[in-house]
Parts: C-alpha cells; sequence; structure tokens
C-alpha cells in the first residue's frame, strides 16, 4: 500500500499553519502515513546551544507548540507518525513539550521516541576527524566551541518507530533520513537495499525544504509564475514499496507542482548528481526521470543508490566574536549623493575610531549591495542617479563587541553630523557563529533511540 510523506515544515521560523491542510489530506486517504517537521540549521543548531547554555530548559525549536498544536491531535487520533529534528539541542525538553501537548489534546499516553547519539562534543578531540574537502579551518579549541553533531541516518530513527514511538524527536539528523525511517519501517527495507533507500532518501529530499518543492522559492513574475503564493500548499510524496515516488500537495491550496519545481529541488544542495552523500546511502541521479502525470502531480523515478559511506558529516560551532549592522535612509533629490556622501565620512571616521583589525562592509541598497565585494567595487561602477531611495548599510566584525558598538554608533552621529535627511537608523549586535565541517567514522559513533518518560518537574511554557 502506498505510504504517504507530509511536509509540516522545512526550516525553523516556517509557517506555522502550513501542516493544517498536508494533514487534513492525509486523513482524506486514509493511508498509512507520517508528517515530518524539518526545523534545523546549522547555525540555528548553535542557536539553540546557547539558549539552552542560557536556560537549560531551552535548547529546542522556539515555535515547536506553535507547530504542534494544531495538528497533533488529529495526528495521534488518525495514527499519523511525527518525527522532527525539532530537538535541536535539548532533545529532552523537546520530548516534554510534545508530552505536553499532546495530554492537553487528549492523548497523555502518548508514545513520544527520543534518538540519541548526535552530539559529540564530550568525546570530539579523541575522535579520528577527516577535514571535508572544502573545509580550511582548523578544529577550534575548547574555550569557543558551541557544539558539535554528526549528521545521523535514519537507522536510530525507524528504532524508534520498531519501539512504538507516535512521535519521534531528533536533534541533529540528516534532514532527508527523517522521511526515509518511517518508510523503511513500514516497508520492511533492507539497509543493503541500496536503490530503495536511495529513492526513500530523495523522497525526502524533495520535502524537507517545505514548499520549495510546490512553489515557494521558485517564484519569479513573468518568468516562472506560481499561483496564490501566499497560501502555498506543502508537499505530500506518496511512496511505492518499489521505491518509485510521487510529489503532490494537498487540493485547494496555492502553489503548484511541476517538473520544473521537482526539478530544481531534486538537484538542491546536491554537488555531484552520480554521488550525492547521505548517512544511509550514496545517492545516483544521472538516470532520473521526472513527469508530470497530473495537475500537481509530478512522479520521479530511476533513482539509484550504493553502500553508504563510512564516515559521516559533523558540524563543529564555535564562538567567532561579535558582528553589527546599522542603516540609515536617504530619499528624494540628490539622495545617491548623500548616501554616497555618508559613506565616505564613515570610512573616513573609522580609520581613526577603530582599531586595524575591525572589519567593515558598506552597502548602499538600491544602488549596490547583494552583489558587491566588501570594498564596494561595484558601487564605483553603477550609474549616478540624482534622486531616488537609498540606504546605506554597514556591517561590522570585531572579537570584542565594544569595537562593534562603536562603529555602528558612528553611523548613528551621522543623524546630525553627516549629510542632509539621514534619518531611520536601526542598530543590531549578535555574537558571531562559525562552522566547521569534517568526517567523523562511522563506527565511532553510538546512536540509538529510547521511549521517553516524563519528569514532573521539567518545565514548559504555556
Amino acid at each position: 500500500m502506498t505510504f504517504l510523506l507530509g511536509s509540516g515544515a522545512g526550516f525553523s521560523g516556517d509557517r506555522t499553519d502550513a501542516a493544517i491542510p498536508v494533514v487534513a489530506e492525509l486523513i482524506r486517504r486514509g493511508q498509512p502515513s507520517a508528517l515530518v517537521f524539518e526545523t534545523l540549521g546549522e547555525r540555528t543548531l548553535a542557536a539553540a546551544h546557547r539558549a539552552m547554555r542560557d536556560e537549560p530548559d531551552a535548547g529546542y525549536e522556539p515555535l515547536l507548540a506553535e507547530l504542534l498544536a494544531p495538528v497533533l491531535g488529529d495526528c495521534l487520533s488518525h495514527g499519523i507518525t511525527i518525527l522532527g529534528n525539532f530537538g535541536a539541542a535539548n532533545p529532552d525538553g523537546a520530548c516534554h513539550v510534545v508530552a505536553e501537548l499532546a495530554g492537553r489534546a487528549g492523548f497523555p499516553q502518548a508514545r513520544i521516541g527520543r534518538v540519541h547519539g548526535d552530539d559529540i562534543r564530550a568525546h570530539l578531540s579523541s575522535l579520528d576527524l577527516q577535514r571535508w574537502e572544502a573545509e580550511n579551518r582548523d578544529l577550534p579549541g575548547e574555550e569557543t566551541l558551541i557544539s558539535a553533531n554528526v549528521y545521523l541516518g535514519a537507522e536510530p530513527l525507524a528504532e524508534a518507530l520498531a519501539l512504538g514511538a507516535e512521535v519521534v524527536v531528533t536533534g541533529r539528523v540528516a534532514d532527508p533520513a527523517l522521511f526515509l525511517a518511517p518508510l523503511v519501517h513500514h516497508f520492511g527495507w533492507a539497509w543493503d537495499d541500496w536503490d530503495r533507500l536511495a529513492a526513500g532518501m530523495m523522497a525526502g529530499h524533495l520535502a524537507e525544504c517545505g514548499a520549495q518543492v510546490s512553489g515557494g522559492y521558485f517564484a519569479d513574475p513573468g518568468c516562472k509564475e506560481v499561483p496564490n503564493l501566499a497560501t502555498v500548499g506543502y508537499p505530500i510524496i506518496e511512496v511505492e514499496e518499489d521505491g518509485s515516488l510521487v510529489v503532490t500537495k494537498p487540493p485547494g491550496t496555492g502553489g503548484c507542482v511541476t517538473e520544473r519545481t521537482v526539478k530544481e529541488q531534486l538537484l538542491y544542495e546536491v554537488h555531484d548528481p552520480a554521488n550525492y552523500l547521505t548517512p544511509d546511502v550514496v545517492v545516483d541521479l544521472t538516470s532520473v526521470e521526472v513527469r508530470q502525470v497530473g495537475p500537481d502531480r509530478v512522479a520521479v523515478s530511476g533513482i539509484r543508490g550504493k553502500a553508504a559511506p563510512q564516515r559521516l558529516k559533523t558540524t563543529v560551532c564555535y564562538e567567532g566574536g561579535w558582528q553589527g549592522e546599522a542603516e540609515i535612509s536617504y530619499a528624494g533629490p540628490n539622495a545617491l549623493a548623500r548616501a554616497q556622501l555618508a559613506a565616505q565620512v564613515l570610512r573616513e571616521r573609522l580609520t581613526f575610531r577603530a582599531p586595524p583589525e575591525l572589519r567593515t562592509r558598506l552597502d548602499i541598497v538600491g544602488l549596490a549591495s547583494v552583489f558587491d565585494s566588501d570594498a564596494g567595487d561595484l558601487q564605483r561602477t553603477m550609474p549616478a542617479s540624482a534622486s531616488g531611495d537609498y540606504r546605506l548599510r554597514l556591517a561590522a566584525e570585531h572579537a570584542e563587541r565594544r569595537w562593534v558598538e562603536r562603529a555602528t554608533q558612528e553611523l548613528l552621529a551621522l543623524y546630525c553630523a553627516g549629510p542632509a535627511g539621514g534619518g531611520g537608523v536601526r542598530r543590531h549586535f549578535q555574537r558571531r557563529v562559525c562552522t566547521a565541517s569534517y568526517l567523523v567514522k562511522r563506527s565511532d559513533v553510538e546512536a540509538f533511540a529510547t521511549l521517553f518518560e516524563k519528569r514532573s518537574h521539567y518545565h514548559v511554557a504555556s
């Protein structure tokens, strides 16, 4: 029987009502199904570790309750398994939230699986670490270390399902592994059935970014039209036992599922289509066929698999000093000249008001920003305009916060000590996170699952 994979979120900060129409469609179809929340990025995880450092009961997905509350009861009452990496740095804390929400929904005995083993900070220095091919940074010292997490595969998630978990909470896992696990559990695929594992992994890859495969991040007016993006439907992947799959979305929702949306997502973050590395299988996409089989229905076939790699990606996050931003607007007649003068004044001020190791960047938004260099090379080649609407943006970076504050304060001072008509200043500071990627031996990683037992003293926010 067809197994349905629904997406409830594609990143931390995604729409919190996205899962509602997905779950409604899964219930309507009445087929075996799972709902997946993918909410974890590398810097999201580092932020979660920092949050947990400040507050031990924090460190999981901040929107967890808002994401789950609208659909948890329906999923539990209709046998729809939920899987999510919303545990981030604190899977135990996330499990407590899920247990509390399940109780409020009338399911106090809901079985919650917890995956262990991704956090390797405690023995990082003793592991045989190999630099990822594009990595040129040295392993940070313990004094700056924030997090070190292995991208686990689907096996411990499938183990949680075998234990009877109705909700599976993880920390760092490979995003598509969240989708592969329920397929392996349901169909009984072997862990060396490489073609089926590859198909299941790519089913997850297609859905892991939420609406990206159904029109989100795809729309480009006049070039790639997407209807009703405000109500874009998140994907549902129909998977058969032989690994064949169809990408679709809930009826009545906005967006579109076409060959083009599927092809874009299929190649997303794939550096080598013949050897796409995942923890569970190496995927070969060179023979893939993408075919429209109906409105908002695209079949994907020809996915092949090879033996899983012997090393797993590990992301290490560490403190990188401070960074800050400050902006000021200039509009109306001669606005560009005034913005350029403000940039010149700021550059001159920073030569004697800040240390030489302060790194800065000045953009004029509306003239040149996204594609410019830190030195502003593109700005100097752009044609001048007598009037318009421009925003001068300063970015600054230093090991010490005080120098970042000093730099952004110099922009604030342009209110009265700079060109005419500046306004709308905003300033923002934050600690900078640096990341480095390594490969760790699979044999050095101990990943497993347990059923969660709620502790009464744990605080869960309302």
